[in-house]
């Protein structure tokens, strides 16, 4: 593995754990344990998983105007977010497309910001180019991340944090997870109940075995985070959303606040604004192959002969035991249930679009 690549706080402990380390957005990275990623699937689904999201960039807005500030890039309510609230939303360019997608939390000194960790330098210089004077932008890189999810996560944080463990969905609170400071959510990005963790990189070992040593905890790596957010239907920056993309086309126009549709004030509005007036050209749906053979991001999609669309995300779905994907398709062919053709390894193998989430989230709302 390349000795350029950076480690988060839990290194050696994914590494005394037995997980199989690869690169992902220059970090090395736990892809699965021992267990194999089917089994950490199955442990988010049925009981409680551990992830490491500490590659995450997170970040403070400071200043009086920070709110106002960042609603000039996203479009998504900030003005209107509630103290110990917290909210998804997108960084947009001047036509419309996504620079990155983002949660935004309110708290009473400062919004606090979690982006993807391969766009957080792209990210902070955006946003830095962007503040007007009396706001500043804080990044965070002595903080580690943690994500506990599964319908018994609760379980676990009733024990540990009881403050965390009576929050609604989206909702923030600052307190002691297993006696360490943190600032914890209720969401995640596997379609189950859960919560991340923010916590001092020299803390996050702490922490991360006290929650492992809970009965109901097994760690689980970006294998199983990934065939988890498929199945959830969730968008993955620079597979399924990235600056080719726009939030009209990939079925994120929820994320565009009704407020904001008022004056679309923000950069990329009025793009946006014309895009959902005349319509897309293409879609993203999701897309159920038939058979058993998995559809991979890049893999052309047909109809009638003629390619309409390309997969952007695809793989086993171990909570259906059969294949899923999702992708662009022109919006003629969007439409549930319409068949389509995918073209696998020289094939041409039948599937249809299908309504996403292909397996129901089950956050607490």
């Amino acid at each position: 593995m390349s000795e350029n690549l950076l480690s988060t706080p839990l290194e050696a402990l994914h590494r005394s754990l037995g997980a199989r380390m690869v690169p992902f957005a220059g970090y090395a990275m736990p892809v699965q344990y021992p267990a194999g990623i089917i089994a950490e699937h199955n442990q988010t689904r049925q009981s409680a998983a551990l992830f490491d999201v500490s590659h995450m960039g997170q970040a403070k807005l400071v200043g009086a105007g920070a709110a106002a500030a960042l609603e000039a890039l996203v479009p998504g309510d900030i003005l209107g977010l509630k103290p110990f609230r917290q909210r998804y939303t997108l960084l947009t360019t001047a036509s419309g497309t996504i620079i990155d997608d983002l949660m935004v939390a309110c708290l009473p000194e400062a919004l606090f910001l979690v982006v993807n960790a391969s766009r957080k330098a792209v990210d902070f210089a955006h946003m830095a180019a962007h503040l007007p004077a009396g706001v500043t932008l804080a990044p965070m890189p002595d903080r580690a991340l943690l994500a506990l999810q599964g319908p018994k996560a609760a379980a676990v944080m009733a024990r540990l944090a009881p403050e965390a463990a009576a929050l609604a969905f989206m909702g923030v609170a600052e307190t002691r997870v297993a006696g360490h400071a943190c600032l914890v959510s209720r969401s995640g990005y596997t379609g189950e109940d859960g919560f991340e963790i923010s916590v001092e990189a020299d803390a996050a070992e702490g922490l991360a075995r006290a929650l492992l040593a809970e009965p109901e905890v097994g760690p689980a790596g970006l294998g199983a985070r990934d065939s988890l957010r498929l199945e959830a239907g969730l968008c993955l920056w620079g597979n399924d959303i990235d600056e080719t993309t726009n939030a009209i086309e990939a079925g994120l126009v929820w994320t565009i606040a009704k407020r904001r549709r008022a004056g679309w004030d923000f950069l990329g509005g009025a793009a946006l604004r014309d895009i959902l007036a005349s319509g897309p050209a293409r879609q993203r749906i999701g897309i159920l192959p038939e058979g058993r053979a998995p559809a991979r991001a890049g893999t052309e999609i047909l109809a009638n002969g003629t390619k309409v669309g390309t997969v952007t995300s695809g793989g086993f779905a171990p909570t259906l035991g059969a294949p899923v994907a999702m992708g662009y398709v022109e919006s003629g062919h969007a439409e549930i249930g319409t068949s389509l053709a995918l073209a696998v390894r020289g094939q041409l193998l039948p599937a249809r679009v299908a309504a996403m989430p292909f397996v129901p989230h089950r956050y607490i709302r």
